[in-house]
C-alpha cells in the first residue's frame, strides 16, 4: 500500500501545482465526503444483512456521495493558472513566442525548458542541472535569458512549438544562441 499512498501523494501535489491551493482542500473535502459515504454504504449493507434495513441511512450515504462528487467538480473547476517557480539560482520568465523572439533581437542568448509537474525526468533534471549554481553562472555571464514553457496545464502553444521541432512531449531544452540560428537541443 505505501507505493499507492505515494503515488496518490505526488498526484495530490501535481493537482495543487496545476489548480491551487484553494482547489486542493476542496479536492480532500470531496475525499472526505466520499470516504464518509461509502462508510454509511457499508452499515446499510451490513444492516441489510442483519435483517434490518435503514432508508435514512442509505439516503444519508447516497447524499453524501453526490456531495462529495460535486465538490469535486468544484474543485476541478477553481483551477488557477500556474506560476513560474523560481526554484534555484536561475531566475526564470515564462516562455512564450514573443519573449523568446524579443531576446533574439536584443541578442540575447535564450534556455528554453519546456516542462511540466507530471514529468519526473524534467523534475530531476531541473534539480541536478538545471538549479545548478554553474548553470545560473554562465548563463548570466552570457546575459542570457531563461524562458520556462510549463505545459503543466495543457497549452496549445507550448504544444505546436514542440510537435514543430519533432517532439511529443516533454522535456526539451532548448538553447538560442547569441547570433542568431537554429537552436540547440
Amino acid at each position: 500500500a505505501l507505493p499507492m499512498y505515494a503515488a496518490a501523494a505526488w498526484l495530490l501535489w501535481v493537482f495543487a501545482r496545476q489548480a491551487g491551493q484553494t482547489a486542493l482542500i476542496l479536492l480532500l473535502a470531496a475525499s472526505l465526503l466520499a470516504a464518509l459515504g461509502l462508510w454509511l454504504t457499508g452499515r446499510v449493507q451490513s444492516r441489510r444483512a442483519q435483517g434490518r434495513g435503514s432508508r435514512s441511512l442509505a439516503a444519508a450515504g447516497l447524499a453524501t456521495l453526490a456531495l462529495g462528487v460535486g465538490v469535486a467538480g468544484v474543485a476541478a473547476s477553481q483551477a488557477e493558472p500556474p506560476a513560474v517557480s523560481e526554484s534555484g539560482p536561475l531566475h526564470a520568465r515564462p516562455w512564450s513566442p514573443g519573449a523568446v523572439a524579443e531576446a533574439r533581437a536584443a541578442g540575447q542568448p535564450v534556455l528554453v525548458n519546456f516542462t511540466a509537474d507530471w514529468c519526473v525526468t524534467c523534475k530531476i533534471n531541473e534539480r541536478a542541472a538545471l538549479s545548478s549554481r554553474k548553470v545560473a553562472e554562465a548563463l548570466e555571464a552570457a546575459d542570457g535569458v531563461y524562458l520556462v514553457a510549463d505545459c503543466t496545464r495543457r497549452d496549445d502553444a507550448i504544444t505546436r512549438d514542440l510537435e514543430a521541432r519533432g517532439r511529443s512531449g516533454v522535456p526539451l531544452y532548448l538553447l538560442y544562441p547569441a547570433g542568431g540560428g537554429e537552436p540547440r537541443v
